[in-house]
């Protein structure tokens, strides 16, 4: 398993939400181009970036700071925030993403979805946001009435190849994740690997993921517990060995 430490980007800041919300923020640093930089020297094998604000508002809004995350990092990062055309899409990738993550659009607009993974293929992954297995858009603010597993297994349908599937009752509550449901997105969706992410805080954690034997659970997401420093990356990275 691969432990991608997170980098939410909030007005320039380095910033962690609490379930989501864009009113409950802590800030963390006013250099994500520096932290990304860390994140490379304590053992990040691959980054998890996400543009808050342009998730919020729809279109992205950090250009400029992700550019200089991925050049800082040196390795995949994989991006997500507001990407819901195809000029931000091509952006992204064009400014050396690895992944750019679909997340609202995926839902709302599948025709986009399918035309992405045309277009760049596994360079698409699809972000789904849930709570209480239902499906959140814009952010985390508006909650549908679509199950999780049921999005997920269409976007597998559909070529998708990456899945960041994030719990939202769990992210920065530091709690540890939502296992049963992580397991049934892995089921769901068994041609897909699937990221982990929301309240994976400790080895323990990790070792929980590890133990629902499910072989395209690839990585987890790790963030406010890594701020924190509740745990380090080192130990985290040695926990998914």
């Amino acid at each position: 398993m691969i432990i991608l430490p997170a980098i939410d980007l909030k007005g320039g800041m380095c910033v962690r939400l609490r379930q989501g919300r864009a009113d409950d923020v802590t800030v963390y640093g006013n250099d994500p181009a520096a932290q990304a930089r860390d994140w490379a020297e304590q053992g990040g094998r691959e980054l998890h970036v996400v543009d808050l604000d342009g998730a919020f508002d729809g279109e992205p809004r950090h250009a400029e700071v992700i550019a200089r995350i991925i050049k800082a990092f040196g390795g995949p990062v994989e991006v997500g925030g507001g990407l819901r055309t195809p000029e931000a899409l091509r952006a992204v990738i064009e400014a050396g993403a690895a992944r750019a993550i679909i997340g609202s659009a995926a839902l709302e607009d599948p025709e986009f979805l399918l035309s992405a993974v045309e277009c760049y293929g596994d360079k698409i992954a699809v972000g789904i946001d849930a709570r209480d297995g239902l499906v959140q858009t814009k952010g985390w603010v508006t909650t549908t009435d679509v199950k999780a597993v049921d999005l997920a297994s269409a976007v597998a349908k559909m070529g998708v190849k990456t899945i960041i599937y994030t719990d939202t009752a769990t992210d920065g509550m530091l709690g540890g994740p939502n296992l049963t449901q992580m397991a049934a997105i892995c089921d769901a969706a068994p041609t897909c690997d699937i990221t982990a992410s929301g309240g994976v805080s400790s080895p323990y954690d990790v070792a929980n993921l590890k133990a629902l034997e499910r072989p395209n659970l690839r990585a987890a997401i790790v963030g406010k517990a890594l701020y924190d420093e509740r745990t380090t990356l080192k130990e985290m990275n040695i926990a998914a060995l």
